[in-house]
């Protein structure tokens, strides 16, 4: 199946991405020796400044599936998810006006600890729970998933990039805690970008421009960016996109403690807002490089689509494939590319791992244990170990999955709704209380549950999720070891859609209820789980309920009061001026 596989070169690129990335771990174990506390492993002495934590932002959630499945997913779908750089400027700007100053004013390690304050234990317990099982299940599924599009398409040996990646990860988390992990984030991200523009480069010179690409995509449907259909059902719109991912990636940077970590970490609440909004750009080039690329794919393979074709078993083993084909020829190019899929998975399983032993400390020993500051350190470490393992267990674990894989992605994706729901209910509605919020949740969970699980059973309809056409008429290929455009052989190809046998009356009555777009999975958790939460909350006597300041949000804690004070102020003064003029 593969262009041409792997040289030597691609080997030592890939491994020297490995050993930088263990090297930072050894250098903050040594620097921070004499410093052995929970505080400064866990949230690096909150002094970190806003440039790295924001490179670090950026890196912990675009995974390895993010530089694989975009491209693809532009392929096959069209430019349109490139309306999520608006979701995550919204993303942003919440969470920088609600959520970050109250997680930063109560300068809490976790962030389930504030639903102790703000409700109960029993809130609390629930919260980590839910993050804990579906961290761990995410974090294999990150590392195992592209080592097997890689492993497929390039020939590189699976469990052996499977295991060096969770080792190497797992190192460093455990030796160099918070500090450790942001830094080599950074490294990481930088060369995430590094692989996207060595392939985008080679890609344009192929193809003999921009232009030419762009061209090629709009003839193909793929610059299908003017879609304002409001049909919940409909996969992706500017409406699924912009209002489902604004709610996906709020709960993602509001709640989660994988992020929440990084931005509380920071020196002061300028630098922590701040590193929102460098994240923010850093964002926005991932974004702009992973639905280029997608295009870049299109305009290469037009003619003759390698899936189709039978030269590829997945969608996602397409951008592996397009860097064997246009870069195999330049040794450690591929290699290059590679160690940026996997720095996408070191990335995201490292600030796992930290958020994962951040919220078993602080919320299920330091609660129920007296221990010195040294003995929490030290099973900080342990912690980091043991979910390092997990993780590399769990990619195991996801080996026989199969094609389970995309279902438990999207069940992951709709944990954060009903959390997502829950910690609003607690910083903007101040007669909340704990009653509802429990209820809240224990009913919202199930029912998005419930919709995600739904959809995989009866997946929307075509009309709905409107795959674009691929093609296999200017194909010429021969299926052996190497691809070539040039062979007489042409085999069998295989149809671009399966026809699966048509049952009457087979769908539920609630068949469209499941076809709802899978971006409105997080919307529907968080509503439900508000509006329940209100409603018991009424009924169980919150309006009497006095709840503290430094709990809810307050005009005072948002950067938009004082910048409307100062707008006034200034307005004011020259009022003033003139009357005296």
């Amino acid at each position: 199946m593969a262009v041409t596989s792997f040289a030597l070169a691609d080997y030592v690129v890939f491994a020297l991405m490995l050993v930088v990335s263990a090297a930072v771990g050894i250098y903050y174990a040594w620097v921070d020796r004499s410093r052995r506390n929970p505080g400064n492993f866990l949230t690096g002495g909150r002094k970190l400044t806003a440039l790295p934590v924001s490179l670090s932002l950026t890196a912990s959630f675009m995974s390895a599936i993010t530089v694989l499945s975009f491209p693809a997913e532009v392929y096959q779908y069209g430019a349109n998810i490139g309306f999520y750089g608006l979701s995550y400027l919204m993303a942003m700007l919440i969470t920088s006006e609600v959520f970050l100053p109250i997680f930063y004013k109560l300068e809490i390690t976790s962030t389930f600890e504030y639903l102790e304050l703000r409700f109960n234990r029993a809130t609390r317990l629930l919260g980590t729970l839910l993050f804990i099982v579906q961290t761990i299940l995410y974090s294999g599924i990150v590392i195992y998933v592209p080592a097997l599009a890689l492993n497929q398409v390039t020939g590189m040996n699976l469990w052996g990039a499977v295991i060096s990646t969770g080792v190497v990860c797992t190192f460093y988390c455990t030796l160099g805690g918070l500090k450790a992990v942001v830094w080599t984030d950074v490294f990481q991200l930088g060369v995430m970008i590094a692989g996207f523009l060595s392939v985008i480069i080679a890609s344009v010179i192929l193809q003999g421009g921009v232009i030419n690409i762009f061209s090629d995509s709009q003839h193909g449907g793929r610059i299908n960016f003017w879609d304002f259909d409001t049909n919940p059902l409909r996969r992706h719109t500017f409406w699924t996109v912009a209002i489902g991912g604004t709610f996906l990636w709020t709960s993602i940077y509001g709640t989660n403690q994988s992020q929440v970590q990084r931005y509380i970490s920071c020196k002061s609440i300028a630098h922590a807002r701040l590193s929102l909004f460098i994240n923010l750009l850093g964002l926005w080039l991932i974004l702009l490089c992973a639905v280029f690329a997608g295009m870049c794919l299109y305009s290469i393979y037009k003619s003759c689509d390698p899936w189709t074709s039978g030269l590829l078993s997945a969608l996602d083993q397409l951008m592996p494939y397009l860097v064997m084909d246009v870069l195999g020829d330049y040794p450690g190019l591929p290699g290059l590319f590679v160690a940026a899929a996997f720095s996408g998975s070191l990335s995201t399983v490292s600030s796992s791992i930290n958020a994962l032993a951040a919220v078993t400390v602080e919320d299920l020993i330091k609660p129920y244990a007296s221990m010195s500051e040294r003995q929490l350190a030290w099973i900080s470490k342990g912690t980091s170990l043991l979910y390092g393992v997990l993780c590399i267990g769990m990619a195991g674990l996801a080996s026989l999955l199969g094609p389970i894989f995309q279902a438990v992605i999207s069940i992951f994706g709709v944990i954060g709704g009903p959390l997502l729901g829950l910690f609003t209910l607690g910083i903007l509605c101040p007669f909340a209380t704990s009653k509802g919020a429990l209820s809240g949740v224990v009913l919202g969970l199930p029912v998005s549950l419930w919709v995600a699980i739904g959809a995989q059973i009866y997946p929307p309809p075509p009309e709905m999720s409107r795959p674009l056409s691929l093609t296999t008429e200017g194909c010429n290929i021969t299926m052996t070891d190497s691809f070539s455009w040039t062979s007489t052989h042409v085999p069998t190809l295989q149809s671009s859609t399966t026809t699966a046998p048509v049952l009457i009356n087979s769908k539920p009555a609630l068949a469209d209820w499941y076809s709802v777009s899978y971006l409105y999975f997080s919307p529907i958790g968080t509503i439900i789980t508000i509006s329940v939460g209100l409603i018991v909350s009424v009924l169980t006597g919150g309006r009497k309920l006095n709840v503290e300041s430094r709990l809810r949000l307050t005009k005072e804690d948002t950067s938009l009061y004082y910048l409307f004070k100062l707008i006034k102020d200034r307005v004011s003064t020259a009022s003033v001026s003139e009357c005296h003029i």
